[in-house]
């Protein structure tokens, strides 16, 4: 039995806006076209694909598994139109982006928005390991990660070099001192990313190499929590040197005796680097990194 090919791009579309709503409205046909489309497909091999509660919808287990197959179908399919539309000129066309920080990323879009002003752009922000997933599961173009990888199938170009840096509150006790060496964190309270961030793994690891014990941990989601909660008095925040942000009763602290460098590094995946839209975005990076 061949498979229908309108049923699958019914449930890719109503997968990726977890919406049959917002699916029909991108689709361009109406809801009950679209509802029938994928209920045909179910109805055909006796599965369901979908939990469909009040107005939205979540996938089942199943549809998990066929959303990994149609995102790489129909990423194929978008990389064929590219070639035959003739998208070399880059004069139109969405560029999908997932990042661990918006601080990395910027610079680069606005090279490529500066010479390709019809793009348009979509940034999603999450910790390193999230960022690679979304890569690798057809979610994203290209991302920004500061996480090294030696999985074959992503290519890699250096984007930046930075270093983490700690931050205070006005009235802590490091405010004040351009510097403090690692072992000054003995029992003092660190926030934190989750576990996932590149931010976090490194200074982890350097603190278990000069055998310092800090006291509470706090761990956020984001690196605005970070801040927040560094403001609030929880204690002393982490971060890359690029993302601190002068204000708000915050000062910037010098971490010395630990190798506290990372880098930035911008990744798409090795079977679509020929895509107009990605190819451009890593020779934007690349050029950036040569300068």
């Amino acid at each position: 039995m061949a498979i229908s090919s309108s049923g699958l791009a019914a449930f890719h579309a109503v997968a990726q806006a977890e919406s049959f709503t917002k699916a029909a409205r991108a689709r361009n046909v109406s809801q009950p076209t679209l509802s029938a489309q994928v209920r045909a497909l179910e109805e055909a091999y006796g599965v369901r694909l979908f939990d469909r509660v009040g107005r939205s919808v979540k996938l089942t287990p199943l549809g998990q598994s066929l959303f990994v197959i149609t995102a790489r179908l129909f990423a194929a399919e978008d990389e064929a139109e590219a070639l035959l539309a003739g998208v070399r000129t880059l004069s139109r066309g969405h560029l999908r982006i997932a990042a661990d920080s918006a601080a990395h990323v910027m610079p680069a879009l606005g090279r490529i928005r500066e010479r390709h002003p019809g793009l348009t752009f979509s940034l999603s922000i999450g910790n390193s390991s999230d960022v690679l997933s979304q890569l690798i599961d057809y979610a994203a173009d290209v991302a920004v990660t500061a996480k090294q990888t030696s999985d074959p199938r992503i290519r890699s170009v250096r984007l930046s070099a930075d270093r983490l840096v700690g931050f205070v509150r006005a009235d802590h006790a490091f405010a004040g001192r351009p510097s403090v060496p690692i072992e000054a964190f003995v029992g003092q309270d660190v926030v934190l990313r989750e576990r996932g961030s590149v931010t976090r793994e490194v200074f982890e690891l350097r603190l278990a190499e000069a055998g310092v014990r800090p006291g509470h941990l706090l761990e956020v989601q984001t690196r605005e929590a970070v801040r927040d909660a560094v403001a609030t008095g929880f204690g002393i925040g982490v971060i890359f040197g690029a993302e601190f942000r002068d204000g708000e009763g915050l000062a910037r602290v010098e971490i010395t005796g630990a190798d506290l460098a990372v880098a930035e590094y911008a990744v798409c995946l090795e079977e679509r680097r020929r895509i107009p839209l990605v190819r451009s975005f890593m020779e934007a990076v690349q050029q950036m990194d040569e300068r």
